[in-house]
């Protein structure tokens, strides 16, 4: 059976739900943001500098408590905290790192240096 456009009934029969209302509420339109929690979480595990990495893991699950609770700028606030913690242990954890390795590879290249002095031509 073929139809044409024309002879197609737009509205087949009555609407079931016509008359009732719906109601949809809607949430604010708040910008997302993070909260920096895996970060803070590697830090805190891995790059613990002073205890600063377990510091940016408070905050940052302060954070999203305040951000469950509805508060956008008190989240925002321990979120920028967190990721300022953050910043810095990875810095300073990463600078006693490079300092570590330096000062091993200084030490036995000295080390190296008092045998090679004390022992010019060998063990025997």
């Amino acid at each position: 059976m073929e139809h044409r456009a024309e002879h197609v009934p737009m509205n087949p029969g009555p609407y079931p739900y016509q008359g009732q209302t719906t109601v949809v509420t809607m949430a604010p339109n708040v910008l997302s943001f993070r909260d920096h929690l895996l970060w803070s979480i590697f830090n805190f595990f891995y790059l613990n500098f002073c205890c600063l990495g377990f510091v940016a893991l408070v905050y940052s699950v302060k954070s999203r408590d305040r951000k469950l609770v509805g508060d956008v700028e008190g989240a925002r606030h321990y979120a920028a905290t967190a990721r300022t913690l953050n910043i810095v242990t990875t810095v300073l954890s990463i600078l006693v790192f490079v300092l570590f390795i330096v000062l091993a590879f200084a030490g036995m290249f000295r080390a190296m240096q008092i045998v090679h002095r004390d022992y010019p031509k060998g063990w025997h």
